[in-house]
């Protein structure tokens, strides 16, 4: 680092969700690098601290639209959590996701989200629509 190079030092409050405590940690970073953390009662809550602070991800509940269902969306959750970083793309790639009746729990609604790697997954069973016996029509 030069002499003239200025250090960028944050603090950001993360609340540790592992366990009911909650405990609030405190991160200390310098140019994107932690340097100190305190707050934390137990080591699964310092891990969990550093890895929000770095790479914060989150599961993504949402639905897709359904044709020729009983019901017109499914609701959907990605496999695993993906990046927050991601969560908009995601969002627009399953805006333009319609999938055909009938839909089983655990199904892959969409591969790959985002370029995750991660899939979206069917978290309800959604029936084909009922056809009328006189008409033949979906009811």
């Amino acid at each position: 680092m030069s002499v003239n190079a200025k250090k960028e030092t944050e603090k950001e409050e993360i609340i540790c969700i592992n366990c009911p405590k909650g405990c609030r940690v405190e991160v200390e970073a310098e140019n994107g690098e932690i340097i100190d953390m305190t707050g934390y009662e137990c080591p699964l809550g310092k891990d969990y601290a550093a890895e929000e602070y770095k790479n914060p991800t989150r599961v993504l509940p949402t639905t897709v639209r359904v044709r020729g269902g009983e019901h017109p969306l499914v609701p959907v959750k990605s496999e695993k959590p993906i990046s927050k970083g991601r969560l908009g793309q995601a969002m627009n790639e399953l805006a333009e996701v319609e999938v055909k009746a009938p839909i089983c729990v655990g199904d892959v609604v969409k591969e790959d989200i985002a370029g995750t790697g991660v899939d979206m997954v069917a978290t309800r069973s959604v029936k084909k629509k009922a056809n009328n016996r006189k008409t033949g029509k979906a009811v």
